[in-house]
């Protein structure tokens, strides 16, 4: 896998993103028995108007397997906004590569948070396992509990 920044200005690339990122929400949905996950409701333009960061891990064919997009925080921090993978990638470690790749290359050192459904086991396994720590639990909305992490150590 080669990871690459992603430029959403690229039509195709943006396309890729939009596309694996609703198949990925679409099995959290799924997992977490919650629809109403707001990147399942964006359009491609809504998606490619967010002000983040994007960086892609790409197959040895090109092809876009997952990515990861992050804001920066006003305290110098950041914020995992989205970690997707294409659903025909799972388990072949693509969401913990970026996700390493991400705190080792791109923001090493620097405070970390992400949220996930509660109840995403494998999302919350990773962020365990790549050294965040779970904060409190919180419900946006009725019948959607959301788990939080942070990290703030190398």
């Amino acid at each position: 896998m080669l990871i690459r920044l992603l430029d959403l200005d690229d039509d195709a690339v943006a396309e890729a993103v939009y596309r694996i990122g609703r198949a990925a929400y679409a099995v959290e949905a799924e997992i977490i028995g919650f629809d109403g996950i707001p990147a399942l409701r964006e359009s491609l333009t809504q998606m490619r108007a967010q002000e983040l960061s994007w960086v892609g891990a790409l197959s040895e064919g090109g092809e876009i397997a997952g990515f990861l997009a992050w804001a920066e925080e006003a305290d110098g921090g950041v914020c995992v906004a989205r970690l997707c993978v294409d659903p025909g990638w799972f388990r072949r470690g693509v969401a913990s590569l970026l996700l390493s790749h991400a705190l080792g290359e791109l923001f090493p050192g620097r405070p970390a948070k992400v949220t996930t459904g509660a109840a995403n086991a494998p999302a919350v396994g990773l962020y365990e396992r790549l050294g965040f720590v779970r904060g409190e639990d919180f419900s946006p909305t009725p019948g959607l509990r959301i788990a939080s992490f942070t990290r703030t150590t190398c």
